[in-house]
C-alpha cells in the first residue's frame, strides 16, 4: 500500500543514515540513488549534512523532478530545503526505477506521454541526456535530442580535440561535434572533464574559441558547465611570475657605471628586452638605440630568424639612385655569428631590408590583439544618423578605454522618450569605417592617401580617425581596405623610405604640372638642371613634396592614433601580412563562402534549408535582385567577413512567417517556411532589398556630409 511504501522508504533512509557514521563520509549513500560512489565527474559534488544526517549527490538532487532550491544557497544543501529533499525522496519512493527495477527513480522523461524514471546514475548508463540549464530537464534514450548533419562526408577518423584520441566521426551519445566548427569533434566524457575545469567562463570550442554557440549546444546536449572560476584560475600565485619584468642588461659590454640591473625609465639607460623571447635585455644606450620604441632581438632569436626557413625578408622601399638611407631598427654591437659575411655597407643595406619580421597569419596577428580586450563593458550610445559625431563623443569621453569590451546602443534624438535600443557593434564599426572612408581626411578615388585639412588638423580628427581605425580592427570591425600603397609603406617603412607613384596625387593640375615637368626643359627654376636626371629627380621632388612632405603633420597625428592597442607595432612588425587588410577590399563572397559562414541552429524545416542553398546559388549566378554582400549586411550589418571573423558565429533557423527576418546583434538569420522556392526567394528579396534601402535612407543624409 501508499502507506507502507512511504514507511518502507523512511526506514531505508533511517538505516542507510545510522549506518553512516561522521568521519567515515566516503561510505554514506545518497538519498536518491543509495549509491556511495564519490565521482564529481559523474555524479557532481558529494554533500553531507550532518546535522540532518543526510547525502545527496549534487546531480541527483538538481535533476530530481518534483523538487525546487526554494533557499538560499546556504540553505539546507545547495539551496534546496532539507523538508522538501525529504518530501522528493517519499514521492520517489512510489516509483520504481525502469532501469535496475528498484525503487526511488526521482528523475522522469520529460517527453510528453512518456512515463519513464530511472536513478541519476542508472540513466547516464542507459545513455540518458540531463539538461543543466531552464528547467533541468530530463530525456531517456528514446526521446534524448540528437546532433544532426546534412551531410557526412569524413571517411576516415578525426581525433578528439580534446584527448587527441582517433574517433568515428558520427554523432552518437558518447561523440559529439562541434557546433561552430565541422571538423571538430569530441568524446563527451572529455567535454564535461573539460567543463568542470573550465567553468562558465572559459569553457568554449577547442578550435575557434567561440563560448556562445558552443556552449549553448553542448548544454542542449547533456554537458554540466558550471558556473565558477576555471580551476587553473583559483590557484593561489599561479601566474605570479608573469608580473615580473626582466630588468638586465645582457649585451656583452655594459656602459652603464650603476650596473646590469640598473633601470632608469625614460632615459638612455632604461632596459629594452627582446622582442621574440622577452628573457633577455639591453639598456638603450649599450646597444645604440635611440628611442624605446625601436625593435631589438638578442643574438640567440636573431640567429634562429634569420636562419629560418619561414623567415621572409620585409624589403624597405627606398628612393631610386640613393644611397643614403638611415637605419630605424636597432642592431646589436657584436655581428651574428651565424650571418654570412658581407661588406659594412652591404651588411648595412641587407640588415635595413630584411628586419626582424615573422612571417604571420593575419588572423593570428588580429588574436593577438584581441588578447587585451577586458570583460568589463564600455557602452557607447550611438545615432545613426550621426555616426561620426556620436562616435567621436564616445570615443573622446574621459571613462572610455579601448581595451574594454564595446557596447552599442542606438539611439534616436528625436525620440522624447528617450529610447535605446541595442545595436550590433560590428555593424556600427561598419558603418563607422564607410564615412571613415569618404571623410575629407583622405583624398583619392579607390586607393587613398591622408589630405591636408586646416579644420582637422584643429579639431584633431586625423588623431582619432588613426584610433579608431585601430579600434576598429581590435574590436572585429571591417578591414579598411582602402590605403594607399604608399600610404601603408610610410607607416610601415617610414616616409624616408617611401616613394610616392603619380597616382598618389589626386589633384589634377598638380599632376598635370609634375608631367610637364618630366617632359619638358627647365630654365631659371631653384634646382639647378645639368642633366636630364636632374630634371627627373625634380619630378620627384615635386612628386615626395605633395603626396608626403606637405602632409607631415596630419601623418604623425594619424601615426600616434594608429599606436592605440598597439596596431601601429603589428603593422611595423608584421607589415606583408597586413597589407593587404589596409589596401585591399576583401574577397567578393560566394554561395559557398556563405553557406560555410552560417550555422544552422535548428533543423525543424529541411525544405527551407534546401531552398536557401539554391537561392545563395541563384544569387551568385545574378538571378535575384540582392549581392551575396547584401544577404551578409542584411543579417549582420557588415558586408564583408572582419578579419576577426565575427562574434558570434552567424547562423540561421527556419521560422513559421513570411519574411526573413536578421537580428544583427546575434547574427542571426531567420528564413521564412514557404511552399515553393519562388515564393521563397521573392520573400528573401523583397525583404532584404527594401529593409536595405530604408536603412540607407536613415542614414544617406549625414554620410554623404
Amino acid at each position: 500500500s501508499l502507506e507502507d511504501g512511504v514507511e518502507e522508504s523512511v526506514n531505508l533512509i533511517g538505516s542507510k543514515m545510522n549506518e553512516n557514521k561522521p568521519g567515515a563520509s566516503q561510505n554514506l549513500a545518497c538519498v536518491f540513488c543509495r549509491k556511495n560512489d564519490d565521482c564529481p565527474n559523474k555524479y557532481g559534488e558529494k554533500k553531507t549534512n550532518e546535522k540532518w544526517n543526510l547525502t545527496v549527490h549534487y546531480y541527483c538532487l538538481l535533476m530530481s523532478s518534483g523538487i525546487w532550491q526554494r533557499g538560499k544557497e546556504e540553505e539546507g544543501v545547495y539551496g534546496f530545503l532539507i523538508e522538501d529533499i525529504r518530501k522528493e525522496v517519499n514521492r520517489a519512493s512510489k516509483l520504481k526505477c525502469c532501469i535496475c527495477k528498484k525503487t526511488g527513480a526521482s528523475i522522469g522523461c520529460v517527453a510528453p506521454r512518456c512515463k519513464r524514471s530511472y536513478h541519476f546514475p542508472c540513466g547516464l548508463q542507459r545513455e540518458c541526456i540531463f539538461q543543466f540549464t531552464g528547467n533541468f530537464a530530463s530525456f531517456c534514450w528514446n526521446h534524448r535530442p540528437v546532433q544532426i548533419i546534412t551531410s557526412n562526408n569524413y571517411r576516415d577518423s578525426l581525433p578528439c580535440t580534446i584527448c587527441l584520441e582517433f574517433i568515428e566521426p558520427i554523432p552518437t551519445y558518447s561523440i559529439l561535434r562541434s557546433p561552430c566548427c565541422k571538423n571538430a569533434w569530441f568524446h563527451r566524457d572529455c567535454l564535461q572533464v573539460q567543463a568542470i575545469n573550465a567553468g562558465v567562463f572559459f569553457f568554449r570550442c577547442t578550435i575557434c574559441n567561440n563560448s556562445d554557440i558552443f556552449q549553448k549546444e553542448m548544454l542542449r546536449m547533456g554537458i554540466h558547465i558550471p558556473e565558477k572560476d576555471a580551476s587553473w584560475e583559483l590557484e593561489e600565485n599561479a601566474y605570479q611570475e608573469l608580473l615580473q619584468h626582466y630588468e638586465h642588461c645582457d649585451v656583452r659590454r655594459c656602459r652603464c657605471k650603476e650596473g646590469r640591473d640598473y633601470n632608469a625609465p625614460d632615459s638612455k639607460w632604461e632596459i629594452k628586452r627582446c622582442q621574440c623571447c622577452g628573457s633577455s635585455g639591453t639598456h638603450l644606450a649599450c646597444s645604440s638605440l635611440r628611442s624605446w620604441e625601436q625593435n631589438w632581438e638578442c643574438l640567440e632569436c636573431r640567429g634562429i630568424l634569420y636562419n629560418s626557413e619561414d623567415f621572409q625578408k620585409a624589403k624597405k622601399h627606398t628612393l631610386p639612385n640613393t644611397n643614403n638611407v638611415g637605419i630605424t631598427d636597432c642592431l646589436l654591437e657584436e655581428s651574428s655569428p651565424k650571418l654570412p659575411r658581407q661588406s659594412p655597407g652591404a651588411q648595412h643595406k641587407d640588415l635595413l631590408r630584411q628586419g626582424s619580421k615573422f612571417r604571420r597569419d593575419i588572423s593570428t596577428i588580429i588574436m593577438e590583439l584581441g588578447f587585451q580586450i577586458k570583460k568589463k563593458a564600455k557602452r557607447l550610445w550611438i545615432n545613426k544618423a550621426n555616426i561620426w559625431n556620436s562616435a567621436l563623443d564616445g570615443f573622446r569621453n574621459q571613462n572610455f578605454n579601448p581595451s574594454y569590451t564595446i557596447e552599442v546602443a542606438y539611439v534616436n534624438e528625436n525620440d522624447n522618450f528617450g529610447r535605446e535600443h541595442p545595436g550590433s557593434k560590428q555593424e556600427f564599426l561598419s558603418l563607422l569605417m564607410q564615412h571613415l572612408e569618404n571623410s575629407p581626411i583622405f583624398e583619392g578615388s579607390l586607393s587613398k592617401n591622408l589630405s591636408l585639412n586646416s579644420q582637422a588638423l584643429k579639431e584633431n580628427l586625423y588623431y582619432e580617425a588613426g584610433k579608431i581605425l585601430a579600434i576598429s580592427l581590435v574590436h572585429g570591425g571591417p578591414s579598411p581596405g582602402f590605403f594607399s600603397k604608399t600610404l601603408f609603406n610610410c607607416l610601415a617603412y617610414g616616409p624616408e623610405n617611401t616613394q610616392p607613384i603619380l597616382d598618389d596625387v589626386s589633384d589634377f593640375d598638380v599632376a598635370q604640372m609634375i608631367i610637364r615637368v618630366r617632359n619638358v626643359l627647365l630654365i631659371g627654376c631653384l634646382r639647378l638642371i645639368t642633366s636630364i636626371s636632374d630634371k627627373y629627380m625634380l619630378a620627384k621632388d615635386i612628386l615626395v613634396y605633395h603626396v608626403i612632405k606637405r602632409v607631415q603633420a596630419p601623418f604623425e597625428s594619424f601615426k600616434q592614433g594608429l599606436k592605440t592597442l598597439g596596431v601601429l607595432e603589428k603593422i611595423q612588425t608584421y607589415p606583408e601580412a597586413l597589407y593587404s587588410i589596409f589596401c585591399h577590399k576583401p574577397e567578393n563572397l560566394s554561395a559557398e563562402i556563405l553557406s560555410d559562414l552560417f550555422t544552422v541552429l535548428t533543423l525543424s524545416n529541411v525544405q527551407s534549408l534546401g531552398f536557401w542553398n539554391s537561392y545563395l546559388q541563384a544569387v551568385e549566378d545574378g538571378k535575384s535582385a540582392v549581392t551575396m554582400e547584401d544577404i551578409l549586411t542584411f543579417a549582420t550589418g557588415c558586408n564583408s567577413i572582419p578579419p576577426a571573423g565575427f562574434k558570434p558565429t552567424p547562423s540561421i533557423e527556419c521560422l513559421h512567417m513570411d519574411f526573413p527576418v536578421g537580428n544583427k546583434c546575434n547574427n542571426c538569420l531567420a528564413l521564412p517556411i514557404t511552399n515553393t522556392y519562388q515564393e521563397f526567394q521573392e520573400n528573401m528579396d523583397f525583404a532584404i532589398k527594401n529593409t536595405l534601402r530604408l536603412e540607407k535612407e536613415e542614414s544617406t543624409h549625414y554620410i554623404g556630409h
